[in-house]
């Protein structure tokens, strides 16, 4: 049986360096013959890795991340599709994704790259209010998001949107009011993220500096529960923690790929991937840095360093991953972690209210989901060796 294979490629390149990512990303300006060099690089690459697999692969999605894809020349784009296309097997409906921000001159490109194989768009609006455009670092504004997103819905057949909240002095209210605004832009997939503080981020050190009072716990406890209130209404089913689809073949194959422990090849600049070679699931994750990636491809054919797991790393990351959607993990999946419904740490979470288990699965509630992080910590570290 043909084993299913996702595809990540990343791009990194931005036209801005947003203030809250950590990311692995460089500002495009001038770039222009390395980023021919690195299109050759990312095919050469995909050969590679390729030629690596223990027979065939039926190649499910394709995601275009980043960075900033939508910067990519479509025809490079096309190229990548035509080659993927050509080493595996595709399957019925393959699932091509670009991620895209909404900038006008970026909206223009978009003709280009539904021609080059795109049909499902991942636009970057993050919100709807100038203030918090300006706050979070973008280079478009609000009415720019909403042109963007008409123009991608007359060209693809699906449209996500990502938003971002749990922004400073934000009220659910006032999200509520925004997230109804976004779904009245005709996508068929919602992506509400909370807005993190990550270490080493400029956003990170103004906070730091007090420069901004950033949301508190209870009040973004009660932003994800208007998130939840609006989609739900509206049709959207939350399949994934911070991933709300307009029924199932609204969701992405590409990421419920990843969080259902496939494997999924990765190319491009520091990009991660999940294989399983000589019997064994392999971390995979390429150079970070641009010339270095570009230089490692041309000595060696790819560029990726290779990370056998051991049974209980395998299983931490499945139940990591699997416990982030809806349908959960399997029990017999993370067999390696002796996790009992019946015993600590599991018994607990479930009386809380934090777990459910059942049919051999294990799945975070939606009180569960609020504080994910601490629940995997306790199954893990409480867990047998």
């Amino acid at each position: 049986m043909t084993a299913p294979l996702a595809l990540y490629v990343h791009w990194p390149y931005c036209a801005r360096i947003c203030p809250y990512c950590d990311f692995n990303v460089v500002r495009a300006r001038g770039r222009t013959d390395e980023e021919a060099a690195l299109v050759g690089a990312i095919l050469a690459d995909l050969r590679g890795q390729a030629e690596r697999l223990e027979g065939p692969r039926r190649l499910e999605s394709i995601f275009f991340g980043g960075g900033t894809p939508s910067l990519m020349p479509p025809e490079a784009a096309a190229r990548i599709v035509e080659t993927a296309r050509a080493l595996f097997e595709a399957a019925p409906g393959l699932e091509v994704t670009l991620e895209a921000n909404p900038t006008d001159a970026e909206a223009a490109r978009f003709a280009g790259f539904a021609a080059a194989g795109v049909e499902r768009l991942s636009l970057g609006v993050q919100a709807l209010e100038d203030s918090a455009l300006a706050f979070l670092g973008r280079n478009h504004d609000a009415a720019e998001a909403r042109r963007a997103a008409e123009t991608a819905r007359s060209v693809f057949p699906r449209l996500s949107l990502d938003l971002i909240y749990a922004r400073p002095g934000q009220t659910p209210d006032a999200w509520a009011g925004e997230l109804e605004a976004a779904l009245e832009l005709g996508p068929e997939h919602v992506s509400p993220y909370q807005l993190t503080l990550e270490p080493g981020t400029a956003m990170s050190r103004a906070a730091d500096r007090r420069r901004f009072e950033p949301c508190d716990a209870e009040t973004a406890a009660d932003l994800y529960d208007a998130t939840q209130a609006v989609l739900e209404a509206a049709g959207f089913h939350a399949y994934e923690v911070s991933n709300h689809a307009r029924g199932e073949a609204a969701r992405s194959r590409h990421n419920l790929a990843v969080w259902r422990g496939a494997e999924y090849l990765g190319v491009g600049p520091g990009a991660h991937g999940r294989l399983v070679l000589e019997g064994r699931r392999t971390a995979t994750r390429a150079a970070a840095g641009i010339s270095d990636y570009i230089a490692r491809v041309g000595m060696a054919g790819t560029s990726v360093e290779l990370e056998p797991l051991d049974a209980r790393a395998a299983a931490e990351e499945r139940l990591m991953l699997g416990l982030r959607i809806a349908e959960g993990v399997g029990l017999a999946e993370v067999a390696a972690l002796g996790l009992d419904p019946a015993q600590a740490p599991m018994a607990a979470l479930i009386e809380a209210g934090l777990l459910s288990a059942g049919a051999g699965r294990l799945a975070a509630t939606q009180a569960g989901r609020l504080v994910l992080d601490r629940v995997i910590a306790e199954l893990v570290t409480g867990s047998a060796p």
